[in-house]
C-alpha cells in the first residue's frame, strides 16, 4: 500500500511544501518561479550612479543576483517565506525624559532574525529534502545574493512600496524574509500582474528626513539605515542633525505608511514571538564607554552586532551631539558632555570615533541657530 505522506507530496507538491512552511511557523509563505530578475537594468543604473554607497559586496556576484541559478545550478523554484516583527506600528519617538538614549529599528529589537529564519530554513530544507530526496534545496536569509523582495512578490506575499520594502496588502511592512532555493519544479502562488500598494500616495517620501527616497528607489547613501548600519566611515555632517536619536537603523518610511495603521486585522496578525523587543534604545553614556567585551555581552543574540564597536561609538556621539543641542542649557547631561570632550582628546581612541567627537564638540560649542 502506497504511503500517503508520498502520494500527497507526487500529487500536489506546492500545497505539500506550503504546509511544511505553516508547520515551520511563518506567517507567509508563497512560491516563485526561479526565474531571472525582471530588474537587471534597473540594479546596474542603481550600481553606476553609486547609490549603493560602501556596500562594496553588492557590486561583486551581480550577475547571480539577476538570476537564481547563479545561486543554486539548476533551481527551479523559490519557496519565499516571510515572519512579522511587529504587531502594531505607531511612531514611538522617545519621550524628553529619555533623550539621552538612542534609539534602534523595531527589527533589531528582539532576537537576530538572521538566526531565527535560517534555522527553521534549514529544518525545513531537511524535511523537503526527505519527501523529494532527487531535489536540492539552499536556504537564503538576506546575506545570499538574491533579490528577495522581488521574489517575494512574484509569491504573492505581498507588494513592493515606493519605499521599496515588501507590504502585506493593509497588515504591515514589518516584515522579514526568508527563501529556500530549490530544483524542484512547483506551481507559482503569485499574481498575475504586479501590484502596486501606494496608489497616489507618497507619504514615505515626504517623511523621509535625508530625501534618500524616490518612488521604488532608495539612495542609500543618504538612508539613515544605510549610514547607521553599513556606511563604516565618517558620516557627513549635514546628515548629523537628520538622524535625530535614530542609533542603528530608522524606521520612519514604515511609521507613516498607510498599511503599517493599527486595525482588528493587524491585531488578529501577531509577529513572531522571537523578536518580541528586549529594548528599544540603550543608553548614550554607557555605549560610549563600552569596550569590545561589553558589545558582544550587550549584542549577543541581537541583529545589532552587524555594527562594528566604533560604528556605534560614532553613531551614539551624533545622537548625543543632537539631545544635547536640543536641550534646555549648556548644564544637561554633564557626564555626557565630559565624555565627549575625553573621546575628542583620546588618541588611543579609534580614529573613526575621535573625529567624530570633535565634529560633535564643535557644533556643540556654536549655538543651534548660528
Amino acid at each position: 500500500m502506497a504511503d500517503p505522506q508520498v502520494a500527497h507530496s507526487e500529487t500536489d507538491p506546492a500545497r505539500t511544501v506550503l504546509e511544511a512552511c505553516r508547520r515551520a511557523g511563518f506567517a507567509l509563505a508563497g512560491i516563485a518561479p526561479a526565474s531571472p530578475t525582471d530588474y537587471a537594468e534597473e540594479l546596474h543604473a542603481w550600481l553606476r550612479a553609486g547609490k549603493h554607497g560602501e556596500m562594496h559586496y553588492l557590486e561583486k556576484h551581480v550577475e547571480a543576483r539577476l538570476d537564481p541559478e547563479r545561486i543554486l545550478e539548476g533551481a527551479r523554484s523559490v519557496i519565499c517565506v516571510a515572519d512579522r516583527h511587529v504587531d502594531r506600528a505607531p511612531s514611538d519617538r522617545l519621550p524628553s525624559e529619555r533623550r539621552f538614549r538612542g534609539r534602534i529599528a523595531r527589527y533589531a529589537r528582539g532576537d537576530d532574525y538572521h538566526r531565527v529564519i535560517k534555522k527553521r530554513l534549514h529544518a525545513l530544507a531537511d524535511e523537503l529534502s526527505t519527501r523529494f530526496p532527487e531535489e536540492r534545496f539552499r536556504a537564503c536569509v538576506d546575506t545570499a545574493p538574491l533579490l528577495e523582495r522581488e521574489y517575494a512578490a512574484r509569491a504573492g506575499l505581498g507588494a513592493i512600496g515606493k519605499h521599496t520594502l515588501l507590504i502585506e496588502r493593509g497588515v504591515t511592512s514589518y516584515l522579514l524574509l526568508g527563501e529556500l532555493l530549490t530544483t524542484l519544479e512547483l506551481n507559482g502562488t503569485g499574481p498575475e500582474e504586479r501590484i502596486d500598494p501606494c496608489a497616489s500616495c507618497t507619504r514615505c517620501i515626504e517623511a523621509c528626513p535625508t530625501d534618500a527616497i524616490t518612488p521604488w528607489s532608495v539612495d542609500a547613501t543618504r538612508c539613515i539605515s544605510y549610514l547607521t548600519i553599513e556606511h563604516r566611515s565618517m558620516i557627513d555632517e549635514s546628515f548629523f542633525e537628520p538622524i535625530g536619536d535614530w542609533l542603528f537603523g530608522c524606521d520612519i518610511c514604515q511609521e507613516v505608511c498607510p498599511h503599517n495603521r493599527p486595525t482588528r486585522r493587524t491585531k488578529a496578525a501577531a509577529r513572531h514571538e522571537a523578536y518580541a523587543p528586549r529594548t528599544d534604545s540603550f543608553d548614550l553614556l554607557e555605549m560610549l564607554n563600552w569596550s569590545e567585551d561589553d558589545r558582544r555581552a550587550a549584542l549577543t543574540h541581537s541583529a545589532i552586532k552587524r555594527a562594528k564597536l566604533n560604528m556605534l561609538k560614532r553613531n551614539a556621539l551624533i545622537v548625543a551631539g543632537n539631545a544635547l543641542r536640543n536641550g534646555q542649557d549648556d548644564a544637561d547631561h554633564p557626564q555626557l558632555r565630559a565624555r565627549i570632550r575625553e573621546l575628542a582628546d583620546d588618541q588611543t581612541e579609534d580614529a573613526l570615533v575621535r573625529d567624530t567627537a570633535r565634529q560633535i564638540q564643535r557644533r556643540l560649542d556654536t549655538p543651534p541657530n548660528d
